[in-house]
């Protein structure tokens, strides 16, 4: 499975932003897709998740109400949809997929969970 990011950018403190990520190659019955961040000097730290389904979906606290993750109208597409961004929303963005239980509802917070990585893309809040 090959994963593209796209759609970073600079952007000005409480703007918005949309990623894509993108699939291709094998594909996954039943998946889990997470988007992560890295600012610099930073550790890469988890963003939100969503299963195949496209109905079960979390966030870490810190974007909880300005970010949303939902999956496009093909399975190999999934969005970030980023709003009110902030100065500390700079990083560089991954998405990330893994295989998923299809009765399992647990979700994936940690990097080494995730199998497969994309290309990083670059997002940068100005104050």
């Amino acid at each position: 499975v090959q994963l593209q990011a796209c759609g970073g950018g600079l952007v000005q403190s409480g703007g918005s932003l949309r990623l894509s990520c993108a699939a291709s190659g094998r594909t996954l019955g039943y998946y889990i897709v997470g988007w992560f961040r890295q600012a610099p000097g930073k550790e890469r730290e988890f963003v939100a998740t969503i299963r195949w389904s496209g109905i079960n979906t979390d966030y870490a606290d810190s974007v909880k109400g300005r970010f949303a993750i939902s999956r496009g109208k093909g399975r190999n597409l999934v969005y970030l949809q980023m709003n009110s961004l902030k100065p500390e929303d700079t990083a560089v963005y991954y998405c990330a997929l893994k295989s998923a239980d299809y009765y399992s509802a647990r979700h994936y917070y940690r990097n080494s969970d995730y199998v497969y990585w994309g290309n990083g893309t670059q997002v940068t809040v100005s104050s």
